[in-house]
């Protein structure tokens, strides 16, 4: 659906409610003077509460992000608001850039103004660039699971959802198992969303895959292995899908997040019967994370930025673009929660499987020395 490669990996997770633009700003040779204590705040209280880290962000101005598509999870909308409710421009940098290409555009333009304010990455990039993160505890931080954020406000779990196959219903059967991809009624129609070697949605795809033949949080060779049938029968369409792909028919089926295949539905209704099913026997699921850069231009737009994500405006948003968000239990108990667009999302049944850091380390060592060989 976009190519936001290199999103790796998912964090361990406890539940996922009741377990259940686009071009930056010109750039600057220097950072934007900032007279505000920002750049070291660790909560909105350090600054002196709401009112004055909204005052030291309108101050600053702008706002910088990257790797933010407009139909991923809703950002378009997501960024659109803030602006509105803040009256900040956001420059949008990349929109169809990596994880990894985050860390490496903040690497490459750190000093200037124009570098990136905040991250929006895969678990796995995220783990292995902490020290790039400045500290920062958001007013809703107690709502979010321990086991979905670094206890010194590093990084926070933000939006997630489950590993799915959508497909085009006026081309195709509905699949009720990753394995019914291998039926004939699939040749050269199924696409991965990226090389799960660098890709996080492939990646994920990959393990799904595992799950539902045989494997395991902790095994994911079925998966390459199945993977590797799938281009033997002839099903397996070595394309990375868009939405362009997807409208034209060239991709009629695509392993992607079900947030994004939803997405799609919903923007081709009318065009063709876009579909989303989450496999019962391979539930996969996965949270990205949210971090400051230590190095931000604009350090308290990036904190302001981060308070309205989690607050429950942001929250829900994320929801209505079929995402999960990380706060939806205390939201369903608090009675926030936008439940039309939570009834919304694709149902699945069982329990998911979320893998550990551990458990994606070791599958990404095994994809990294069998996947060339067994697909490509």
């Amino acid at each position: 659906m976009h190519t936001r490669f290199a999103r790796a990996g998912a964090l361990v997770a406890t539940s996922l409610l009741a377990i259940s633009v686009a071009a930056c700003s010109p750039p600057e040779k220097e950072s934007p003077a900032s007279s505000s204590n920002a750049a070291t705040a660790a909560s909105a209280a350090d600054l002196g509460g709401m009112d004055q880290l909204v005052a030291a962000a309108k101050k600053e101005g702008q706002l910088n992000v990257i790797a933010l598509p407009p139909d991923w999870a809703n950002y378009g909308e997501i960024i659109k608001a803030f602006e509105a409710k803040y009256g900040l421009k956001v420059n949008s940098a990349q929109p169809d850039a990596s994880s990894q290409d985050e860390i490496n555009a903040a690497n490459r333009l750190k000093g200037q103004g124009n570098a990136p304010d905040v991250f929006d990455l895969g678990g796995a990039v995220a783990l292995a660039n902490v020290a790039m993160f400045a500290p920062y505890k958001v007013a809703t931080w107690a709502e979010v699971p321990d086991a979905l954020k670094e206890a010194g406000g590093a990084w926070i779990n933000d939006y997630g959802g489950y590993m799915s196959i959508g497909y085009d219903a006026g081309k195709v059967p509905a699949p009720a198992s990753v394995a019914d991809l291998l039926k004939p009624e699939f040749k050269g129609k199924v696409a991965l969303n990226g090389d799960p070697t660098q890709a996080g949605a492939a990646f994920s795809g990959v393990v799904m895959a595992a799950l539902g033949n045989g494997g395991s949080a902790d095994d994911v060779a079925k998966g390459v292995d199945f993977f590797g049938q799938l281009k033997k029968a002839g099903n397996f369409l070595p394309v990375d899908p868009t939405p362009a792909t997807i409208e034209s028919g060239q991709t009629p089926v695509v392993i992607d997040w079900d947030y994004l295949n939803v997405a799609q539905g919903t923007k081709l209704k009318g065009k063709l019967d876009w579909k989303t099913v989450v496999p019962a026997n391979a539930v996969l699921g996965s949270y990205y994370v949210q971090a400051i850069s230590k190095d931000a231009p604009h350090p308290a737009a990036a904190r302001l930025w981060q308070e309205f994500l989690y607050s429950d405006a942001g929250q829900n948003l994320w929801l209505k673009g079929g995402a999960r968000p990380v706060r939806a239990d205390a939201m369903d108990k608090a009675g926030t929660l936008d439940k039309t667009a939570y009834a919304a999302l694709p149902p699945f049944t069982g329990s998911p499987v979320f893998l550990t850091d551990a458990q994606t380390q070791k599958a990404k060592d095994y994809l990294a020395a069998n996947w060339a060989k067994t697909v490509s």
